[in-house]
């Protein structure tokens, strides 16, 4: 495992974080001693950086991770690097909740479910227009003079909504989705991170799994599923981008690489991106998601992967608003 320093944070991370979303008991795929087993393995591979969410069934993501890195949190607490995030609800009419109240409780929440008296990072898990930057600043900082968080980030805002909050409070980290087929942070939230030494961790680089090479055009998703109502996942759109990553998988497979450990070195191969966040769907793809962050990529490796998804119909990702 490769390892590097987040931004200013000074946090060593290993470039690969262990993502706890598929603990969510409304979006799982494993049970809690698959999902413990997991974490077990990722660590004998060298990852130390963990990333959950209060939102990843609610708490219970947090929960089933603070039991599988028990022993180690008691023995060598800072050998291991714990970001949670907050800011969201179950409340289909105000998903997104930045107030300063509901901020503390899903930090304190996620202290209580982790078993530790103190968060490596805590993020802002999205933008909330209702809820002024100064506020959200506050009580940031307060949970910092507290002891109860080191550092301070945010997840899945844009450029204006990070400068906003980074003005007022600057921010250690900033986590955004960004693979081959959604490139939008290139234009101003990477540069402007790289321009402030942010720390910056990308999540959803396999593309919500069309770059895992698993797909056809006949893959038929949960009615749950936001990829169910997303475009990019339907009809000739999805067709396109299956062609193209037939294309990835032949060039990844010259240098010996599955197309999603090609697409994963790809985004660690892009300046500024420190982290990428894999969410592991299964035990048996664990080994094969980590040993991308070994890869090494050429010049003409990139151009080549640039070249062929320069094609690409462009794929979002969920929103608060399609999984309340």
């Amino acid at each position: 495992m490769r390892y590097t320093l987040l931004g200013r944070t000074g946090l060593e991370v290993s470039r690969i974080a262990f993502g706890t979303g598929q603990f969510g008991t409304d979006r799982g795929v494993f049970d809690e001693r698959d999902a413990v087993r997991a974490v077990h393995r990722a660590r004998e591979l060298g990852v130390n950086l963990f990333d959950t969410a209060q939102v990843y069934g609610a708490g219970y993501a947090e929960r089933v991770l603070g039991a599988a890195l028990r022993d180690e949190l008691r023995r060598d607490r800072d050998g291991l690097v714990i970001a949670a995030k907050g800011g969201l609800t179950a409340n289909p009419g105000r998903p997104r909740d930045s107030r300063p109240t509901w901020l503390r409780q899903d930090a304190e929440g996620a202290l209580r479910a982790l078993g530790v008296d103190h968060l490596d990072l805590y993020q802002v898990h999205w933008p909330d227009p209702a809820t002024p930057a100064e506020a959200v600043a506050e009580v940031l900082q307060e949970l910092v003079d507290e002891g109860k968080v080191r550092y301070v980030g945010v997840a899945d805002y844009g450029a204006e909504e990070l400068a906003a909050l980074d003005a007022v409070r600057p921010v250690d980290t900033a986590q955004s989705p960004y693979h081959l087929f959604r490139r939008g942070i290139e234009e101003e939230l990477l540069p402007y991170a790289r321009e402030h030494g942010i720390g910056t961790l990308v999540h959803s680089p396999l593309a919500g799994g069309l770059l895992t090479g698993r797909l056809t055009a006949d893959t038929v998703f949960a009615p749950g599923d936001w990829r169910a109502h997303s475009p990019a996942f339907h009809g000739e759109a999805l067709r396109r981008n299956l062609a193209l990553v037939d294309r990835l998988a032949d060039l990844a497979g010259a240098g010996g690489l599955t197309v999603g450990q090609l697409a994963i070195a790809w985004v660690l191969a892009q300046p500024g991106v420190h982290v990428a966040v894999v969410g592991v769907h299964s035990l048996h793809t664990i080994d094969r998601c980590l040993a991308a962050a070994e890869a090494r990529l050429s010049a003409e490796d990139l151009a080549a992967v640039d070249r062929i998804a320069a094609d690409a119909v462009p794929v979002g990702g969920a929103t608060p608003e399609t999984v309340a």
